[in-house]
C-alpha cells in the first residue's frame, strides 16, 4: 500500500469513526432533551392535580370566601398554562409514541380542568348548591386520568430505555 492509499483509507477510517461518535453525541443530548421535557410535564402535570385538588376544597367548603375561590381559580389555571406548555414541548421532542401518550394524557388532565372550571362558574354565580353533582364528577375525571398518566410515564420510559 503506498503513501496516498494509506491517507485515504486512514481518512476514510477516521471519517466513519467520527460520524459514529457524532450520532452517539447526538442521541445522548436527545435523550437528555426529552428526559428534561419528560420531567417537566410530570412535575407539571402533578402541580395542576394538586391545584385542582386545592380548588375542589375550596368549592366544597361552605366557609370558603369568593376570594379564594378566586385565588384558587388563578393558581389552577396557571398550573394549566404551565402543563399545557410542558404537552407541547413534548411533542416537540418525541418520539410520536410519548408525544401520542402525553397528548392522551393532555385530554384526560383537560376534562378534569373543565368539570372544575364549570364547578368554579356554578359556585360564583349561585348558592352553594350541586357540590356533591360537581364532586362526583371531579372525582371521576381525577380516576379517569391515572392510566393515561401511567401510559406516557411508560412510554417516556420505552423512549428513553430506562427499563433495564
Amino acid at each position: 500500500m503506498d503513501g496516498s492509499t494509506a491517507t485515504v483509507l486512514g481518512t476514510f477510517i477516521g471519517a466513519l469513526g467520527g460520524g459514529r461518535q457524532q450520532r452517539a453525541e447526538h442521541a445522548r443530548w436527545r435523550d437528555g432533551v426529552r428526559r428534561d421535557a419528560y420531567t417537566t410535564c410530570v412535575s407539571a402535570s402533578k402541580q395542576l392535580s394538586a391545584a385542582w385538588w386545592k380548588m375542589a376544597d375550596l368549592l366544597a367548603d361552605d366557609s370558603s370566601t369568593r376570594e379564594q375561590r378566586q385565588a384558587g381559580f388563578v393558581r389552577a389555571h396557571d398550573a394549566w398554562t404551565e402543563f399545557s406548555g410542558a404537552v407541547a414541548a413534548v411533542a416537540v421532542v418525541g418520539p410520536r409514541s410519548v408525544a401520542d401518550a402525553a397528548d392522551t394524557f393532555r385530554q384526560a388532565l383537560y376534562e378534569m380542568d373543565m368539570i372544575g372550571l364549570a364547578w368554579y362558574e356554578a359556585a360564583r354565580t349561585s348558592s352553594r348548591g350541586h357540590v356533591e353533582e360537581f364532586n362526583s364528577r371531579f372525582v371521576s375525571a381525577a380516576r379517569a386520568k391515572r392510566q393515561p398518566d401511567k401510559n406516557f410515564q411508560l412510554a417516556a420510559r420505552a423512549a428513553l430505555n430506562t427499563e433495564t
